[in-house]
C-alpha cells in the first residue's frame, strides 16, 4: 500500500532536489555579494511571502483535493464534478489575490512604514513583492491540479523552469552591477517577478480552458472546511515566520543590528533546507495519496508505516548535516558562519515540524479541521510568549530555541488529540529507538570535540554516521540493492 507513496515521494523528491539546488545557489551568492543588513532584508521579504499565500489561499489547496476526492465518491458525471471543483477554487483564490494587491496599491505608504526604515527609503518594493505573491497565488491551484491528476513530471518541470529562471536573473541582475544600484536588492525581487509570470503563462494550458468561476453553493461547503485549515495555515505559517519578525523589532540595538541579525539567522535557516527539503517532498506526494477513498483501517496501517518511516530518514538527515556543520556553515559567506551553532536546532525543529504534518491526516481525512486551529495557535501562543523572554537577551540563538520549542509543544497537543479522537498504532517504540540513537549520536560527537584533534573528530563522525545508517537498514531489513533500483528506474522517466 505503502508503495505508491514512496514512488510518489521518490519523483517529487529527485525533481525537487533538483530544483531546490538550482534555487540554493543564491544563498552562497547573496551572502557573499550582500552584507548582514542587506541580506537581512531578502529574508525578511521571503519570510512574509509564505504568510501572504497562506492568507489568501484560503485552505483551497487541501480543499480542492479533499472535494476532487468527493466528486468521485459521489459518482455521476466525475469530470464535471471535479472541473466545478476546479473553476471555484481557483476562482476564489485568484479573487483573493486581485483584492490583495489592489490594497497594497492603495496603501503603499503606512504599509512601507509599519515595516520598516529600510523600506520607507524604497516603498516601490512592495508592490513588486504583492505582484509576486498575487501571480504565484494564480498558479497555486492549478498546481494543485496537476498533483491531484499524477501529472508530477509536468508539475516539476514547471517548478524547475520557474526556479532556473529566478537564479539565472538574480545572477545576471548581479554581474551587471545592478545590486549596486540606488534600487539594489530590489532587482532580486523582480527576477522573482518575472520567473513567476512567466511560470503564470506556461501553466494556463494544462487548466483546459476551464474558466474561474466561483460557485456558491459548492464555495459554502468548502468554506466550511477550509476556512479551520485557513486559521491553522495562518497560525501556522506565523510560527514560521514570526521568529523572524521577533529578531526584527525586537533585538536590542537599532534597525541595522537588527537587521544583521536576520541576515545571519535567514543564512542557517537556509543551510537547514535539505531538511526543510525533505519533508516537503514527501508532503508534496502524502497530501494527495492520504487524502484519497482509503478504508479507515488501512489508512491507520498506512500513516502508522509513514510515520515510522519518516523519522527514520529524518535523523539520518539530522546526522548528516549536524555532525558536519562545519562543512556545511561554506555555503555561506563568512560574515554570516558566526550562527553556525544554531543549525542543530533548526534540524530539530524541521523534523518536528514533518512529524506534525504526519498527525494532521487524521483530522485532515475526517473533516474535523478545527483541530488544526487549536493545534498552531498553541504554537504560536508558545512563540510569542517565548520569543519577548529569549529574543532580546539571546538574539537569533533565542529564535532558534523559541521556534524549537514551538514544534514540540505542537507535536505534543497533535499526538494527545490523535491518541483521544482517532487512535492510530504508532510504533512508539521503534520512533523512540531512532530518536534516541541520533541523541546518543550527537551529544556523544559534541562531547569529544574539546578532546579532538579536528581531523580526528570528523573521522569519528563519520563513523558515527555509518552506524547509524548500517542500523536503520539492519532494523528496518530494507533491501538497498532493490531501492537502488527502483530510484534509478524512476529518475529515467
Amino acid at each position: 500500500m505503502l508503495e505508491k507513496l514512496a514512488k510518489q515521494t521518490a519523483i517529487y523528491g529527485i525533481s525537487t532536489i533538483v530544483v531546490r539546488f538550482l534555487n540554493y545557489l543564491l544563498t552562497p551568492y547573496y551572502t557573499r555579494i550582500f552584507d548582514q543588513a542587506t541580506y537581512g532584508i531578502v529574508t525578511d521579504i521571503y519570510a512574509l511571502i509564505p504568510f501572504a499565500l497562506v492568507v489568501l489561499s484560503m485552505g483551497m489547496e487541501s480543499s480542492y483535493f479533499r472535494f476532487s476526492t468527493r466528486a468521485e465518491e459521489e459518482g455521476g458525471d466525475v469530470a464535471e464534478g471535479k472541473r466545478r471543483v476546479f473553476a471555484t477554487t481557483w476562482g476564489a483564490t485568484i479573487l483573493n489575490a486581485v483584492i490583495f494587491f489592489v490594497v497594497v496599491l492603495l496603501f503603499n505608504a503606512p504599509i512601507s512604514s509599519a515595516m520598516g526604515g529600510a523600506y520607507v527609503l524604497h516603498p516601490e518594493y512592495v508592490p513588486i513583492v504583492a505582484a509576486i505573491v498575487m501571480v504565484d497565488v494564480w498558479t497555486m491551484i492549478p498546481f494543485s491540479r496537476l498533483r491531484e491528476q499524477g501529472k508530477a513530471l509536468r508539475f516539476v518541470l514547471l517548478k524547475a523552469l520557474n526556479v532556473l529562471l529566478n537564479v539565472s536573473l538574480a545572477i545576471g541582475f548581479g554581474v551587471a552591477g545592478l545590486y549596486a544600484s540606488e534600487f539594489g536588492v530590489g532587482w532580486v525581487f523582480v527576477a522573482n517577478l518575472i520567473a513567476s509570470i512567466v511560470t503564470l503563462l506556461l501553466i494556463l494550458p494544462s487548466t483546459e480552458r476551464t474558466i474561474p468561476r466561483i460557485d456558491r453553493a459548492l464555495m459554502r461547503k468548502i468554506l466550511v472546511y477550509s476556512l479551520p485549515l485557513l486559521i491553522s495555515g495562518v497560525a501556522g505559517t506565523a510560527n514560521e515566520f514570526i521568529d523572524r519578525q521577533m529578531i526584527k523589532y525586537l533585538t536590542p540595538g537599532g534597525e541595522l543590528v537588527a537587521l544583521a541579525e536576520l541576515g545571519i539567522y535567514g543564512a542557517i535557516v537556509k543551510i537547514a533546507v535539505i531538511m526543510t527539503l525533505f519533508t516537503q517532498m514527501y508532503r508534496l506526494a502524502a497530501e494527495p495519496f492520504f487524502l484519497a477513498g482509503f478504508k479507515k483501517e488501512e489508512f491507520k496501517e498506512a500513516n502508522a508505516a509513514a510515520m515510522k518511516y519518516f523519522v527514520m530518514a529524518s535523523m539520518l538527515i539530522f546526522l548528516g548535516i549536524a555532525l558536519f556543520r562545519d562543512i556545511f556553515a561554506y555555503i555561506v559567506g563568512s560574515d554570516f558562519r558566526e550562527g553556525i551553532d544554531i543549525l542543530p536546532l533548526v534540524l530539530a525543529a524541521n523534523v518536528l515540524a514533518g512529524v506534525w504534518f504526519n498527525l494532521s491526516f487524521w483530522y485532515k481525512r475526517e473533516e474535523k479541521t478545527k483541530y488544526a486551529a487549536y493545534i498552531t495557535f498553541l504554537g504560536l501562543a508558545v512563540t510569542l510568549a517565548l520569543s519577548f523572554l529569549l529574543v532580546p537577551k539571546w538574539g537569533y540563538r533565542g529564535a532558534a530555541w523559541v521556534r524549537l520549542a514551538a514544534e514540540a509543544a505542537m507535536v505534543v497537543w497533535s499526538y494527545i488529540l490523535c491518541r483521544k479522537h482517532y487512535p492510530i498504532p504508532y510504533d512508539l517504540r521503534r520512533i523512540g529507538e531512532y530518536v534516541a540513537l541520533a541523541a546518543a549520536i550527537y551529544i556523544t560527537s559534541e562531547l569529544l570535540l574539546p578532546h579532538l584533534p579536528h581531523a580526528a573528530w570528523m573521522a569519528l563522525n563519520v563513523l558515527l554516521f555509518v552506524f547509524a545508517a548500517g542500523y536503520a537498514v539492519w532494523r528496518e531489513k530494507i533491501d538497498l540493492k532493490a531501492l537502488i533500483r527502483a530510484v534509478l528506474k524512476l529518475s529515467t522517466r
